[in-house]
């Protein structure tokens, strides 16, 4: 499975993905572009909330495949994306309080796909990325969640700050992974639990971390001073998994 797979070149044809209700997970376009369809794409790709870069002519001829992009190439989704409903859902019919994996802004692919490999495996009931700023569920994603992708849900939600608002009303909490939190193996990880773990550059943003119930850090022995977002993952993942196991 390649991520060229996905790739839609042609402005007819990334309209007609657009109005067929294909998730388009990025888009590129002609920087300076204007004509009417363009226009038309722009207007989809906004009320899509789809990411757009602007690129130049030589971007878009190396990225293009049939060599006839006309000035835009769109990139689709590999996977459809759940709805958060889907993965509360999924927490009822095990009839377990719900475990979600929230990520605020990991760009690389094969963190996401690991991450929800470890979300599988740590039985999470989905995980939440953000529609901006974000890696999507390419065959990239797909290839290294080695298959999990078929069987947790991942949603994808416009504010994430907004969205955890709405899970508390339903009574789940948060903990935030951060070097300055209190270390996790003094928090009580139980119960309806959301874990949001942040980008390896700026860790969870602002606006999201101040949703949060609790922080938490991850004790550290070595001379450097943070672990890649997915072992970040993993490892707080686990202490879940431990403390909902005792």
């Amino acid at each position: 499975m390649r991520y060229e797979e996905f790739m839609i070149e042609g402005r007819n044809a990334v309209i007609e993905a657009f109005r067929a209700g294909k998730p388009i997970d990025k888009l590129f376009i002609l920087d300076g572009a204007q004509d009417g369809p363009i226009q038309t794409i722009k207007r989809e790709a906004k009320k899509h909330e789809t990411m757009i870069k602007f690129v130049t002519k030589e971007r878009l001829d190396q990225l293009s495949e049939t060599g006839k992009h006309q000035g835009v190439i769109a990139y689709m989704a590999a996977y459809e994306y759940a709805d958060v409903e889907d993965i509360l859902a999924a927490a009822r019919d095990k009839n377990e309080p719900p475990f979600i994996i929230l990520l605020d802004n990991i760009e690389d692919p094969h963190n996401l796909g690991a991450i929800i490999r470890t979300a599988n495996l740590a039985g999470a009931h989905g995980v939440i990325i953000p529609k901006n700023r974000a890696a999507g569920l390419t065959a990239a994603v797909a290839r290294t969640s080695a298959g999990a992708l078929n069987y947790t849900p991942v949603a994808r939600v416009t504010n994430l700050g907004k969205t955890m608002e709405d899970l508390k009303k339903q009574g789940m909490w948060f903990v935030c992974a951060d070097m300055d939190g209190t270390v996790m193996y003094q928090l009580d990880l139980k119960g309806p639990i959301g874990l949001v773990i942040g980008s390896e550059g700026d860790g969870v943003g602002r606006l999201v971390k101040e949703k949060c119930d609790f922080v938490a850090s991850i004790p550290m022995k070595g001379d450097i001073d943070s672990l890649n977002a997915s072992v970040a993952a993993g490892v707080l993942a686990y202490e879940i998994v431990r403390q909902r196991m005792m």
